[in-house]
């Protein structure tokens, strides 16, 4: 097993040193000898021996060429290393690998290991923040995005932290909210050409939300789009007086991109106050929402909707998953998300065009559908004083763990929860710095189970090929990954690391990690070996056959 070394930096050159002798040995089985991702690189789908991004492309797909894992061989699969960072309980990134370096994160640290053994090469740290509040006071961070010889990383805090990748030494520190008014950060960043794109937490906090691209290079500000739009401007009638300046719609999980639109997709959270609407009238936008923004400017082209005047913390952070397939006999460019409100939505990426929604989870009671356009038809179900039953509950019927696509079987494959809470409203509180902004309250409902299914949907037939019902609380969180090899990798509900057959669902392997999983799991390549990786808990483990 291999741990974190007593000291928190290594010199610069003991560890340029190490990585030098690192990259030769890889450089022997792979032919790679250095760090230096271009635009290019970060387009590759999908991805092989490298997993380049948090998604592992850009697509979001999160589906490997790697096939040396099959049905057939899985069962030997076998743990090779782990890793304990000693700076957090807690994990939900998905490592980057690029030519036998692995970066991966704990709460402000981020670590350069060697992917085949887990040793640590660097170890750049960042102290936690004080007087965060909310998600952001919890630390979390799910992970790095490289370009060139650079890695980049969130800061609970909302800086964005340029680092050297063959040191860890900093480069720039850009600080692009200000904690101080509730702003914090949790995901990954994402990179597109040569900007780097990062959004925020709090959108239960009383902030604004937005998705702001730096330069690379130097930090410089490049563009911002704010997702709660001024007074006068389209959208704005949702937020009389200064409520704008509090409406939420945060962008705190990564989005994905299209080069051939030159299009990036990014989901919104829900608006703020939560559960009561009486300073938020009409549509809420650009809460619930996927956005279609130029990657140049920022500017908005598209927009869905999928959850109007929230009541229920619907985000739809959700991944926007990139995918040109038929779609009723005819080629389409295809946005797929497996959406909290409990419905599956296929949207034409070109134009935001609603193609079809279809319901994935049994308990579902705040709409009785979606009509023609995409809009959903309420139920009149809302939350009240004396408390509502609403279903999906507040964990949503997924949610940002992470949904993949196979590109032989066809199949998107995600959790789905099955769960009914009560939801209290509350008077809608003055907003104040430091303090949350719910006007909200949940609460389990004892006489109801909640439970967490695999499934999958298949874009053939426009439904669902299978399911896999889990054993457990319904409360992980660990998403999926699919491969060329005919596997779906996941987190399951019982703590096990788990492989099925991506055809049939039938369960393969699975790895008892003692530890509740709150992250979605990645596949790379040293040589011809193939290793499958995942955090869980307080480690990253990796696995590969004997």
């Amino acid at each position: 097993m291999a741990g974190e070394f007593p000291v928190n930096r290594w010199l610069a050159v003991y560890s340029l040193a190490f990585f030098s002798c690192l990259a030769t040995a890889a450089g022997r089985e792979s032919g790679a000898l250095k760090i230096d991702v271009q635009a290019e690189d970060l387009l590759t789908q999908p991805p092989g021996a490298n997993w380049i991004s948090y998604h592992g492309d850009d697509s979001g797909r999160r589906y490997s060429s790697l096939a040396q894992l099959t049905p057939a061989t899985v069962a030997g699969l076998r743990a090779e290393w782990v890793f304990h960072p000693q700076t957090s309980n807690w994990l939900e990134n998905t490592p980057v690998v690029v030519n036998g370096m692995m970066f991966v994160t704990a709460a402000n640290d981020a670590f350069a290991l060697d992917a085949a053994t887990g040793r640590v090469v660097w170890h750049h740290s960042r102290p936690p923040s004080e007087g965060l509040i909310d998600d952001a006071s919890r630390h979390l961070n799910r992970g790095v995005a490289v370009w060139r010889d650079r890695v980049y990383m969130e800061t609970d805090n909302a800086h964005l932290l340029c680092l050297d990748a063959r040191s860890g030494n900093q480069v720039w520190d850009v600080a692009y909210a200000d904690w101080n008014k509730n702003y914090g950060a949790t995901s990954a960043p994402l990179v597109v050409k040569d900007k780097v794109l990062v959004g925020t937490s709090g959108g239960d906090d009383g902030v604004r939300g937005f998705v702001a691209a730096y330069d690379a290079a130097t930090g410089m500000l490049a563009w911002r789009f704010w997702t709660i739009p001024s007074p006068g401007e389209f959208g704005s009638a949702s937020w009389p007086g200064k409520a704008y300046l509090h409406g939420g719609g945060t962008t705190w999980m990564p989005g994905t991109y299209d080069p051939a639109l030159n299009l990036v997709f990014w989901g919104t959270s829900n608006p703020a106050p939560d559960f009561n609407d009486d300073v938020r009238p009409g549509d809420d936008l650009y809460t619930d929402c996927v956005l279609a923004l130029d990657a140049d400017t920022g500017r908005l082209k598209w927009y869905f909707q999928f959850t109007p005047h929230d009541l229920f913390d619907y985000d739809a952070v959700e991944t926007p998953m990139l995918i040109d397939a038929a779609y009723r006999s005819e080629p389409r460019k295809l946005l797929v998300q497996a959406n909290r409100n409990g419905y599956l939505y296929v949207l034409d990426r070109t134009n935001g065009k609603f193609l079809s929604a279809i319901p994935f989870v049994e308990k579902l009671n705040w709409a009785k559908g979606i009509d023609a356009t995409g809009r959903p038809i309420r139920t009149g179900i809302r939350p009240a004083p004396a408390g509502t039953r609403v279903c999906p509950g507040y964990s949503g019927a997924t949610n940002w763990y992470a949904p993949s696509y196979n590109e032989s079987t066809h199949m998107v494959y995600f959790l789905a929860l099955e769960e009914c809470e009560t939801f209290y409203s509350q008077p809608t509180p003055a907003f104040q710095e430091g303090k949350e902004y719910y006007s909200t309250g949940v609460k389990r409902i004892p006489s109801e189970t909640s439970q967490k299914s695999l499934l999958a949907y298949s874009l053939d037939t426009g439904a669902f090929s299978w399911k896999y019902p889990q054993t457990g609380r319904g409360h992980s969180s660990g998403g999926t990954m699919s491969t060329a090899g005919g596997l779906v990798f996941f987190g399951d509900d019982s703590g096990s690391f788990e492989a099925v057959d991506a055809q049939t669902g039938k369960p393969l392997w699975h790895f008892n990690i003692g530890q509740d999983m709150s992250a979605s799991p990645m596949t790379y390549a040293i040589g011809t070996k193939q290793y499958v990786a995942i955090a869980a808990g307080s480690d990253i483990f990796s696995f590969s056959l004997p």
